[in-house]
């Protein structure tokens, strides 16, 4: 394990050290609230407590905005492309949407049966749309994957591989589409230039408000806990 230390007010710091760091940073891991302090070789870890102690405030902001937890297990309401269902225990040997629930087999773990789930979900719904955003584009992708990425909800890579946070099962479709839309946009474009944003728009016309729901909701997605 790193370096850590505690600040007056009592929040936990992990300190990492970093060679390409060229000045301090302190952030709050969007799961799970950890509190990391990056360093550069030169600075001591003593300069790294007073930095961190002078933005405590700030940090008791961020970690006050951050969601609760959510367990998912039986009796829980999960978001599943957008709405909200009952993990209901039942006699099946697989999870599936029924009305407003989704039953899950009653003599096992609710957590690992649900993210399988969702991953499920999410491969066959990221499937489509980059097919369908592919192919309006004229750009072919080689492969998706699907991870469970805290940083970011999607990625391009040079030799068009597409990745994705499965957790995007529980957005409303839209919002999936648009990342959708917004990684297959790099297969042409591997910036955020204005002609890349103007191949967002023509795959997705008026994506804003999907954009603006992962600001303001994507940390929802992310609070939930699978048994991991």
């Amino acid at each position: 394990m790193g370096e850590s230390f505690t600040t007056a007010d009592g929040t936990q710091v992990l300190l990492r050290r970093s060679a390409r760091a060229r000045r301090m940073t302190l952030r709050v891991a969007r799961h799970g609230g950890e509190v990391v302090l990056t360093l550069p070789p030169r600075i001591s870890a003593d300069e790294g407590r007073a930095f961190a102690e002078t933005k405590s405030g700030w940090l008791r902001q961020v970690r006050a905005r951050m969601p609760e937890a959510r367990i998912a297990a039986h009796g829980a309401v999960l978001p599943v492309a957008g709405q909200g269902l009952l993990i209901t225990p039942s006699p099946l040997s697989s999870a599936r949407i029924a009305g407003e629930a989704l039953l899950v087999p009653e003599n096992r773990a609710a957590g690992p049966v649900v993210r399988a789930f969702l991953k499920h979900q999410a491969q066959q719904a990221l499937l489509e749309a980059c097919t369908r955003h592919a192919a309006a584009l004229g750009k072919p992708f080689r492969a998706i994957a699907l991870r469970d990425t805290r940083s970011r909800w999607g990625s391009c890579t040079s030799d068009a591989r597409l990745m994705f946070s499965w957790r995007l099962a529980m957005a409303p479709y839209p919002v999936l589409d648009y990342v959708a839309a917004h990684e297959v946009a790099h297969l042409a474009h591997m910036d955020h230039s204005p002609r890349f944003w103007a191949a967002v728009e023509r795959l997705m016309p008026g994506y804003a408000p999907q954009r603006a729901w992962l600001r303001q909701q994507g940390d929802t997605l992310l609070a939930w806990r699978f048994g991991d």
